[in-house]
């Protein structure tokens, strides 16, 4: 029989807050973590503004020695996932960390670490080289290190699935808890690709906004005026159990984790498939494992990136799941606040979807001023909704046709 798996735990480190309840808190204020880039000069660039998460301190978490032997996605996941670890009250211990798995995926890894290496390459030549490179470059070091920090045992492996794969991660940890594999999983995602050749690269494949003159109104999801996705960092963790071993330990759930569906467009390597048709079909395996109705669904925590043709097509394919119920349940993308932390983005929102169950409350999409026609559902503009929430679907769409989706439900 498969297990019923809970959250018991989540934490957040985002651009609008070092902490889950910072990170609430300014999504309910509307605020925008967007800003002129601060870590490297931006001379050059067609972009000079990102999501930066400001006033970060791994010390407290790792030790100052460790922090400087982990890429900066690394630390943002180890806060993420010590703090989650916390709330859900889970002491992982000789008898158990054999049942517990690490489950951390990061899109990129550690860049900002390669591209710093590469320029003492280029200056100092290969024996200045840090011996620390490679295991910091490793997308894998999050759930690494974190199974380290933590003594969990159980299977630990990174999901890289571009922008879905923060969601794909606490999907794959979500199944292989049901199947018995593991008892319990810390999962989600962590990023850090803000430096010179993260946005140089995505300019150069015209992905990003170029609203240089107003960076805080730059990510403008459903909006006429968008013209790109604002580069963001950061860290969203779970802690997520099956209910046998929960109850065994007297574990507190906070939200069910009860569908998860994934699939390919096998289109085309930046731009998502015709009229969105794989996102609803990842969608629609959600509902049906979750043996739910689409018209059940209460909010969608919408991919939303800000770009022409996800926005577009995202709409396209939630119209083609729910019908006409299309146009009466509430959206909104929060990375109209946070920015998009691309391999952490879904687990950010698999975070905020829980917060918006536990609070009853749907975080709005700021900067949605200018109606585009393409774009005619509830998007929840500018300011948040008050409203009991049973079930929450949050939606990952990536580079490469990646499509990922997650319900989770009111206990």
């Amino acid at each position: 029989m498969l297990e019923r798996v809970f959250v018991t735990g989540y934490s957040a480190v985002s651009p609008i807050g070092l902490d889950s309840k910072s990170t609430w808190s300014s999504l309910l204020d509307g605020q925008s973590g967007v800003d002129y880039i601060s870590s490297f000069e931006t001379d050059g660039l067609e972009t000079t503004f990102a999501a930066e998460v400001d006033n970060f301190d791994p010390d407290p978490f790792v030790g100052k020695k460790q922090a400087k032997r982990m890429d900066r996605f690394v630390q943002l996941g180890a806060a993420a996932a010590l703090q989650a670890l916390e709330m859900s009250g889970l002491v992982i211990d000789q008898e158990n960390a054999t049942d517990v798995s690490v489950m951390v995926a990061s899109g990129i890894g550690g860049i900002i670490t390669l591209s710093d290496q590469i320029g003492v390459l280029n200056s100092r030549g290969p024996n200045r080289i840090s011996p620390f490179l490679v295991p910091m470059m490793l997308p894998d070091m999050a759930s690494g290190q974190i199974a380290m920090l933590t003594g969990a045992k159980g299977a630990n492996y990174c999901t890289v699935s571009a922008c879905a794969s923060g969601a794909d991660s606490i999907g794959m940890a979500f199944e292989a808890i049901r199947r018995g594999d593991v008892s319990a999983a810390i999962t989600g995602g962590a990023e850090a690709a803000i430096c010179r050749i993260g946005v140089a690269g995505f300019n150069a494949c015209q992905a990003l906004s170029k609203r240089n003159d107003d960076p805080k109104s730059a990510s403008r999801p459903f909006d006429s005026q968008r013209d790109g996705f604002v580069l963001g960092e950061g860290s969203g963790v779970l802690v997520i159990e099956s209910q046998s071993f929960m109850e065994s330990r007297g574990g507190v759930p906070i939200a069910e984790l009860v569908g998860y569906g994934a699939t390919a467009d096998a289109y085309h390597i930046t731009q998502p498939g015709p009229e969105g048709e794989g996102g609803a079909r990842a969608m629609n395996k959600a509902l049906n494992l979750a043996s739910m109705h689409p018209e059940e669904i209460q909010y969608v925590n919408a991919h939303g990136t800000s770009t022409p043709l996800n926005d577009k097509f995202e709409t396209m394919a939630m119209k083609s799941v729910f019908g006409e119920s299309a146009y009466k349940i509430p959206v909104s993308s929060t990375k109209s606040m946070t920015g998009h932390l691309l391999g952490a983005s879904g687990a950010l929102e698999a975070v905020i979807s829980v917060m918006a169950i536990q609070n009853e409350i749907i975080p709005p999409t700021i900067n949605l001023e200018n109606s585009d026609p393409d774009c005619d559902l509830d998007y929840t503009p500018n300011t948040f909704k008050e409203r009991k929430i049973e079930t929450v679907m949050s939606n990952s769409f990536g580079f490469g046709g990646h499509n990922a989706s997650l319900i989770f439900k009111r206990i």
